[in-house]
């Protein structure tokens, strides 16, 4: 068993972990592993919007979110790219690619190609009636864990990185997400600054640029089905789903009061809009430790919880799995094309505010 920490990101700590040194998880559980050289990763979220139960806007949003992969395959494209959908509390359909580059200046080479450059920067983005998001986070290596209760095929930013772990130490307990996190070991990771509104005006639905703050929290945490038997299909659709689901609508409708910025619980799709069985909740959060107050004490995630762990280690196909960053403010960007204002991080934005 070794630290989900990897031994290049090992540092004396001047904070401690949440638990002693003797320490046994319940059950095995990895980590994905990178090259020392791996520095930084670029997370992207390629987003269309239509409003639900329109026919020819489902259509165009289908190939708009084409065009989006399309250019994934042009020179220093993504390692991995996902693509997804759900529906918001507003009434809209959201069809996502989240991408993932292991080179910023890849990253920055791709974005800044003209193919890619001018049709995101195009007038038709602000009129053929669909809207577009970009949301864009590069954390470094120290700032971002995973968690897979599975060793092969690693989903996520686990798809961009070069091995798996062996079994890890920090999992299983309250505060092990913060623990497998390198930067951790010195730093509270508490959140600096405001989002605030760059550019443009939410409300007039035109392009809106909002500024992140310093150590802004996402959190990926995935469900795969499609291997899985009878019995644990029915065990997860009718036991953990149903509990899953309702923690993360109640994130998604109520998520401000606490620090949840945005939360979309997304079923992945393929390229015709077809549903797999696969899904993941996307959670934009204040901070670290708000997410962790809400993972430790409120009903909703405590039933999602408990459900987990009775049944873990009966677990065979079901693949679970998760990856949570903090990220610095000026590794972050979010614009907002003909969205309407309580999409993403725009409905909890200031105006006038200072990002940093």
């Amino acid at each position: 068993m070794e630290s989900a920490i990897d031994t290049h990101l090992k540092c004396p700590r001047s904070l401690s972990r949440r638990v002693a040194a003797d320490y046994v998880p319940p059950f095995p559980m990895w980590v994905a592993r990178a090259d020392p050289s791996l520095k930084q990763v670029v997370m992207g979220h390629f987003g269309v919007q239509s409003k639900s139960g329109d026919g020819l806007a489902n259509a165009a949003s289908l190939d708009a979110l084409r065009h989006i992969v399309a250019t994934f395959q042009a020179t220093d494209g993504p390692g991995h790219f996902d693509l997804v959908d759900y529906a918001d509390t507003d009434g809209y359909d959201n069809r996502m690619a989240i991408a993932y580059w292991t080179d910023p200046a890849a990253f920055a080479r791709w974005q800044d190609a003209a193919p890619v450059r001018d049709w995101w920067q195009s007038d038709a983005r602000l009129s053929d009636g669909l809207g577009y998001f970009r949301e864009i986070l590069a954390p470094r290596v120290d700032q971002f864990e995973t968690l897979y209760a599975f060793r092969d095929a690693l989903p996520g930013v686990g798809a961009v990185m070069d091995r798996v772990s062996d079994e890890i130490e920090e999992h299983g307990y309250w505060g092990s997400m913060r623990d497998r996190m390198a930067a951790s070991q010195t730093d509270w990771l508490a959140a600096k600054g405001e989002l605030c509104v760059v550019a443009g005006d939410p409300q007039a639905r035109g392009r809106v640029v909002i500024g992140g703050h310093d150590n802004l929290c996402l959190i990926r945490s995935g469900q795969d089905w499609e291997e899985a038997g009878a019995e644990e299909r029915t065990l997860y659709l009718e036991e953990i789903e149903p509990t899953l689901r309702a923690g993360m609508d109640f994130l998604r409708d109520q998520g401000a009061s606490i620090g949840c910025y945005s939360n979309r619980y997304v079923r992945h799709i393929d390229l015709d809009g077809r549903p797999v069985d696969q899904s993941f909740d996307l959670g934009h959060w204040r901070s670290l430790d708000l997410l962790e107050r809400w993972a430790e004490s409120h009903p909703t995630h405590l039933r999602i919880f408990v459900t987990f762990f009775r049944v873990a280690t009966s677990l065979e196909k079901l693949r679970l799995y998760h990856e949570v960053l903090v990220v610095d403010a000026a590794d972050q960007y979010y614009e907002y094309i003909h969205c309407h204002p309580n999409s993403g991080l725009m409905r909890d934005a200031r105006i006038g505010a200072d990002a940093n």
